[in-house]
């Protein structure tokens, strides 16, 4: 399939860009102190050279209270030096660049930026918790002067525009709202009063930066909070705002006190923002722009010609694939490294106060420290388990020039991953198999399927290298009676097809493979589940919160039982007894149990290759049972240097 929407150019005020697809504002974490580094240029420009039409530079702060130690800003005029660095970098391949000018308002905290939270009223976002200080007139005309200054930074430092965050539940999107400004004088009450701040701002940065400096907004038309702005007044705030001279409209949705359409994960509907954008289309003449699960080029082809948006924001996927425009362009589709939406490296990662990562890409936000390099001493080498470590780890080595032999004992590859894809909302893992399959062939990986490998036959082929990444295999705890039952049976096994399923399940273990068990058969007809947990919580290792919502909401909806605090203590054919807060309980009539309390290495050979091979390296979770972006890492890391 062609895309001509895709790439067709378009004017964006004085502006013209080459194609539709414009780098979202996501964080990275790669800024230091406020200040563009080379970690964060080699970033977009790996994004600017892969071929995109606008780069929106992540939240950029433009007030001293709003400044933490992994954000950008433009506070001062000894920044704009490296943001010209940053800008040459990124027009040396076509691509235009926006920052984005943005203030966190009430979701921060002040242990983060070391100076009070403000808002527009002393209303404390609920997420946060803390409750702020409402801002002052003069504040305000602070805060606007604050944003016209980083806008004239940003024009001095060369840069085609500039973005106002004006989404999200941030400081902008406060004043806009009725969920969180509650004031009386002319910033509060009716929607123009409301609207009064971002159109002072808009002004500001007009006025001194010219109307030939285009200004992008990036606002929220539905925060999905009881009380908040519905779709019916985030089209009139469009208006408002488009009337106020803004040169283009990015339309996203969802605040902190609902998270999780802001980051929606797997599961959710593609281009889900799409049917708004049409509506915005009937009523303005700047180009709109629709973000959100558009991680494919063929569905922004579509949404672009349904006339449902004029430009396709793309966060996460060019994260995953920072070269998707060019590939796309170009019809390799299959060549797209996925984003299966998992929020494991991006948001993951950024919450835990590390830099950007991506499960499917560990070069993401690594580009200077992990370039794929051709070797000078080409090795033999054997990859042991085609699950996604091992088939990172021989993509990687081949594509550098080694001679790459991949055995696989079962008879597909994936490993876990495969199973990961049986849940209804999972299916984008199967993505990441197919895409990993799809490069082994290209780069002229050997793959063995139903190859069984043992010590003697490895030792006998005169291997260089042999990597051992047979991963996990599902825990059997120890101390339970009875576990040996024929009704028992592992989350793996339910996910395979393995054994059949009765009409009353009890899921031994509420971490998330624990919760997607127990949803899955919910979900396909079983009458009655229930999940016993040890711990407080269920899905408590949920890497992201979104996704944990999503999930929680799932289990609700189709009336799985939860037990927390309980500890299984026996099995016998047809039931279970555990104990909660000391007290003992049985459950009869159980048709099948399912473990599903974490998985344990699964390495039957490293030992015994111990000193018969030249090079031995054990990874992901054969080596220790990890995340999956901890182990596709470990597998690229060790392919890179071999």
């Amino acid at each position: 399939m062609e895309l001509k929407e895709v790439f067709r150019p378009l004017q964006v005020g004085s502006l013209t860009l080459k194609n539709r697809i414009v780098l979202l504002p996501m964080g990275t974490g790669l800024a230091k102190g406020g200040a563009v580094t080379d970690e964060l240029i080699a970033y977009y420009v790996a994004r600017a050279r892969g071929g995109v039409g606008l780069i929106t530079v992540e939240f950029t702060v433009c007030h001293e209270g709003a400044k933490t130690a992994h954000n950008l800003s433009l506070l001062d005029d000894s920044q704009i030096p490296r943001w010209r660095e940053l800008v040459t970098a990124v027009h040396a391949h076509g691509a235009a660049i926006f920052p984005q000018l943005a203030h966190q308002g009430p979701q921060i905290s002040s242990a983060v930026t070391g100076s009070p939270v403000v808002a527009p009223s002393a209303v404390p976002c609920p997420m946060m918790k803390e409750v702020p200080k409402a801002l002052t007139r003069d504040d305000i005309q602070e805060l606007t002067k604050g944003f016209g200054d980083a806008a004239v930074r940003a024009k001095a430092a060369g840069c085609d525009g500039v973005q106002i965050h004006g989404a999200h539940g941030y400081l902008v999107n406060s004043f806009m709202s009725p969920f969180s400004n509650k004031r009386i004088d002319e910033y509060g009450g009716t929607l123009l009063n409301r609207m009064r701040f971002p159109l002072e701002i808009i002004s500001e940065i007009k006025s001194r930066c010219g109307n030939d400096f285009p200004v992008s907004f990036r606002y929220c038309f539905d925060e999905l909070v009881p009380g908040g702005i519905c779709p019916e007044e985030g089209a009139l705030m469009a208006k408002i705002l488009e009337d106020a001279g803004i040169d283009l409209l990015d339309v996203s949705r969802g605040i902190y006190g609902s998270i999780k359409w802001i980051f929606p994960p797997h599961g959710t509907p593609v281009a889900l923002n799409a049917w708004f954008g049409e509506r915005l289309k009937k009523i303005l003449k700047i180009p709109v722009l629709i973000s959100h699960r558009i991680n494919d080029p063929l569905v922004a082809e579509i949404v672009l010609l349904s006339g449902q948006a004029d430009l396709i924001g793309m966060g996460r996927a060019l994260i995953a694939d920072p070269e998707l425009p060019r590939k796309a362009k170009e019809g390799r589709f299959d060549d797209i490294s996925p984003c299966i939406a998992c929020n494991q490296g991006c948001l993951g990662r950024i919450m835990e106060g590390d830099p950007i990562a991506c499960m499917i890409n560990p070069s993401s936000g690594r580009e200077k420290e992990l370039p794929i390099t051709p070797t000078d001493q080409p090795k033999k080498i054997l990859v042991v388990g085609g699950g996604v470590a091992g088939m990172e780890a021989a993509r990687v080595a081949a594509i550098r020039g080694h001679q790459v032999t991949l055995c696989e004992k079962s008879d597909r590859l994936g490993g876990q991953f495969c199973l990961a894809a049986v849940p209804s909302k999972k299916q984008d893992f199967a993505k990441a198999v197919a895409y990993f399959t799809t490069q082994l062939n290209k780069t002229g990986v050997t793959v063995k399927l139903n190859t069984a490998v043992t010590a003697d036959t490895i030792a006998a082929a005169s291997w260089d290298v042999v990597i051992v990444a047979t991963g996990a295999a599902p825990l059997v705890p120890a101390g339970i009676s009875g576990i040996e039952n024929a009704i028992v049976s592992t989350g793996h096994d339910v996910l395979s097809g393995e054994v059949p399923m009765g009409d009353k399940v009890v899921v031994v273990g509420g971490g998330m493979v624990g919760c997607e068990v127990a949803g899955y058969l919910a979900e396909r007809g079983v009458g009655q589940v229930t999940i016993l947990e040890m711990l407080p919580d269920v899905a408590m290792d949920a890497i992201a919160v979104c996704n944990r919502q999503f999930l929680m909401e799932d289990l609700s909806a189709h009336h799985v039982s939860i037990v927390t605090g309980a500890t299984v203590k026996e099995i016998t054919p047809d039931g279970l007894a555990y104990t909660k807060e000391g007290k003992d309980v049985s459950l009869n009539g159980i048709s099948n149990v399912v473990l599903a309390v974490g998985v344990t290495s699964f390495d039957p050979i490293s030992k015994a290759l111990d000193g018969k091979v030249p090079e031995l390296y054990v990874i992901g979770d054969a080596s220790q049972p990890r995340m999956a972006v901890d182990a596709i890492e470990a597998g690229t890391r060790l392919a890179r240097r071999l």
